[in-house]
């Protein structure tokens, strides 16, 4: 039966190409082209261009205090991704009002059947509070919220009580879910739903090379390595710089691009001068969405240096790594969270041990000393992954949980 659903997040792009909470669209707009009507809740920002109805989904924007204090949600709220800001922990008790009101008109007007919280901190705290109840709720997992609530233990008797009130519990990665039921998710109503991806956006395409080459210091035909994210510890990219370092040696014309921004961005410009490499560096600072699938195509190789920080922190599972994946470009990567559950390796993948620069290093130079098995990786990799990561069977299974709980809901 259709569903009326009520989507409570504080993160999703803010406009065409912006890289925040990009996957939060596609799910938004999957569940609407499977015939239900979406209600997006989401703190407003100074920079949102949106439309109030895009492609089915309904925006709905709270406001809770004064432009300059919009700190709440779109990754502005933790610094270098570990500790809470000042500024985000004393507007919480505001947005949370705010963000719960909204949801709870907008269920109202709409008719919710389900109401839907992304992120346990915050997002599943909202919904729980704007179903008050009286609606199905369900909670999704992506990474630093189980963080958070880990680190702080107030957030984590909080998130405590929103498990309690949901009734079914996804997360991208297993690793996630294992840690959600430690702090009071039901085993039972819990479940790995990891993200998809759209194949035909990140399609192989030769063209994209010379553009991309050109914006990058050294000779055309340089070995690439390119990587994305925000510059935050649990990325790793200290590691990779590092094992660049290493490999300049043996690949002298080798280059690296980093394309994010972050706290750490003067720390890793730094780096790469300390240790040498300074010119072979590139850091684009964040590039526009649409324009990730070109780098890609240009590189020679995607290196995703995941890694659980010294706070614990840890990538549920990097929307970059799906990108990668299935571009048909070599990726080399690190076991950690949810990473193994895609990235196979010898397989679809190069998987390495966390946090060392030398297993990097080693794996980057037997790949670029190795075309054929670059181009078999990267070709298994798409294959693997138009076939079992779309977003139509993302929401499909959304579909299957709205379905269950409404069917509870009315029983």
């Amino acid at each position: 039966m259709p569903h009326t659903v009520v989507m409570v997040t504080t993160s999703y792009p803010r406009f065409t190409g912006d890289a925040v909470g990009t996957f939060l669209e596609p799910i938004a707009q999957g569940v609407a082209a499977r015939g239900h009507a979406v209600h997006v809740v989401l703190p407003w920002h100074p920079r949102v261009r949106r439309k109030p109805v895009e492609r089915g989904v309904h925006l709905h924007y709270f406001r809770y205090g004064p432009a300059r204090l919009s700190v709440f949600g779109y990754a502005q709220g933790l610094r270098a991704d570990v500790h809470l800001k000042t500024t985000a922990y004393l507007t919480a008790p505001f947005a949370f009002v705010a963000g719960t009101l909204k949801a709870r008109r907008v269920a109202r007007r709409y008719g919710a059947t389900v109401m839907h919280g992304h992120w346990v901190i915050p997002g599943g705290v909202i919904a729980a509070a704007g179903a008050a109840g009286h609606l199905p709720l369900a909670i999704s997992l992506h990474g630093s919220d189980i963080y958070i609530a880990e680190r702080y233990r107030q957030l984590g008797r909080t998130a405590r009580w929103a498990f309690g009130r949901a009734g079914w519990v996804t997360a991208c990665s297993e690793d996630l879910r294992k840690r959600a039921v430690s702090l009071g998710a039901t085993e039972e109503k819990t479940e790995v739903l990891p993200y998809g991806v759209d194949a035909e956006r990140f399609s192989p395409s030769p063209n994209a090379d010379a553009r991309v080459r050109a914006q990058v210091e050294g000779p055309s035909d340089a070995p690439l390595i390119f990587t994305a994210g925000r510059l935050v510890r649990k990325k790793g990219f200290e590691f990779l710089i590092d094992a660049t370092a290493r490999l300049t040696p043996v690949w002298p014309e080798l280059r690296l691009v980093i394309a994010g921004e972050g706290d750490l961005d003067v720390e890793l410009r730094q780096r790469a001068r300390d240790a040498g490499i300074g010119h072979r560096v590139t850091f684009t600072g964040n590039i526009s969405q649409n324009a990730i699938p070109s780098y890609l195509n240009a590189a020679d190789l995607v290196v995703v240096p995941s890694v659980r920080d010294a706070a614990g922190n840890v990538d549920g599972l990097p929307n970059f790594l799906l990108e990668a994946l299935v571009s048909g470009t070599a990726v080399v990567t690190t076991d950690v969270g949810g990473i193994s559950s895609v990235a196979k390796e010898g397989h679809t993948a190069v998987v390495v041990p966390p946090a060392s620069a030398d297993a990097i290093a080693n794996a980057i130079d037997a790949l670029l000393r190795n075309p054929e098995r670059r181009r078999d990786l990267g070709a298994a990799a798409r294959a693997d992954l138009e076939r079992n990561q779309s977003w139509a069977d993302v929401a499909e299974r959304f579909e299957a949980i709205y379905d269950r709980l409404a069917g509870k809901s009315r029983g």
